[in-house]
C-alpha cells in the first residue's frame, strides 16, 4: 500500500472515531491515458473538503458533488467517466476511461437518552433493538448503569456537561430528553440547542413545554432557537405505558431518519 493510501485510510478511521461524515472515493478501473490509476484514493468530508486525489480538474469536482449526495442517501455508487470529448460533456481530454467507487461513512446513528427513568429505560431498550448506538445519562448515578439499562453502549452518570464532553454530538445523533422536571430541562437545553444533533425531542405536556420555553427565553434563548425542539415528543398514538411512549418516540425518529436526508456538517 502506498504511503498516500495509508494516510487516507488513517484519516478515514479518525473521521469515524470522531463522528465526522466522510466518503472514500477509490479508482477501481482505469484504461488508457488517465491522471490517476486503479487503487488511487480520496476522501470527501461533509463540508466538501478533500484529502488525496482521484485526478483533479473537472472530474474530481464531479466526484465531490456525487460524494456529498452519497452522504445524504447513504448509498454506495460507481461513477464511470470518459476523458475524451469535453464538447459532449466529458470531464477531461486525457483520452482514457476511469470508474470510481464511492463508499459513504456517516457517523453512527446514536440515540442519546437523557433521563433514565421508566421511559428512558424503555426508549433505550427499543432503540437497541432497532440497531441504534445507545448512550444514556442521568445525574442520578444509580440509574445510568448497566444494571438498570443493560443494552446501552455507553453509560454516563453525573452532570450532563460531563456526559456531553465524553460523547460529542454529531449530525446523526437523536436526542431524547425524558427528564424528571422543568428545571433539569432548563439546565440542559442551552448545552444542546446549537449542537449538530439531527433531532432533539422533549417529553412533557404542552403546559410543561410552555413553561420550559418561557424560562429558556428568559435565560436568553430565542423562539427561533427553540423551534428545533420537538415537544411534546413522539407521534400521537394515545400512548400510556413507558413502552408505548417509547414506540411513539422511536416512530417519530424513524420517520425523520427515513424521510429527510442527513444534514451536512460545516
Amino acid at each position: 500500500m502506498s504511503d498516500n493510501n495509508l494516510r487516507i485510510l488513517t484519516e478515514l478511521l479518525a473521521a469515524q472515531q470522531s463522528g465526522a461524515p466522510v466518503v472514500l472515493a477509490t479508482i477501481i478501473k482505469a484504461r488508457g491515458s488517465v491522471p490517476r490509476h486503479s487503487g488511487s484514493k480520496m476522501l470527501v468530508f461533509g463540508d466538501g473538503r478533500i484529502s488525496g486525489s482521484v485526478g483533479g480538474g473537472e472530474m474530481e469536482s464531479r466526484v465531490v458533488k456525487e460524494a456529498l449526495l452519497a452522504l445524504q442517501d447513504g448509498r454506495t455508487r460507481v461513477l464511470p467517466y470518459s476523458l475524451v470529448e469535453p464538447n459532449r460533456g466529458d470531464p477531461g481530454v486525457c483520452g482514457g476511461e476511469v470508474e470510481i467507487y464511492l463508499e459513504p461513512y456517516a457517523p453512527p446513528a446514536t440515540l442519546f437518552v437523557i433521563g433514565c427513568g421508566h421511559v428512558g429505560q424503555a426508549v433505550a431498550e427499543l432503540g437497541h433493538f432497532l440497531g441504534y448506538r445507545i448512550v444514556v445519562t442521568d445525574d442520578r448515578d444509580a440509574l445510568a448503569t448497566p444494571e438498570v439499562i443493560p443494552n446501552a453502549d455507553l453509560h454516563l452518570p453525573g452532570s450532563f456537561a460531563d456526559a456531553l464532553a465524553q460523547n460529542p454530538i454529531t449530525a446523526n445523533t437523536y436526542i431524547v430528553m425524558v427528564t424528571r422536571n422543568v428545571l433539569v430541562d432548563r439546565d440542559i437545553v442551552p448545552l444542546l440547542i446549537h449542537s449538530p444533533a439531527r433531532y432533539i425531542g422533549m417529553m412533557g405536556s404542552d403546559r410543561r413545554w410552555a413553561e420550559t420555553k418561557r424560562l429558556l427565553i428568559e435565560d436568553g434563548l430565542s423562539s427561533e432557537d427553540l423551534a428545533r425542539i420537538q415537544a411534546p415528543i413522539g407521534l400521537e398514538i394515545e400512548a400510556e405505558t413507558p413502552e408505548e411512549i417509547a414506540v411513539s418516540i422511536m416512530a417519530e425518529i424513524i420517520k425523520l431518519r427515513r424521510t429527510q436526508p442527513l444534514r451536512r456538517t460545516s
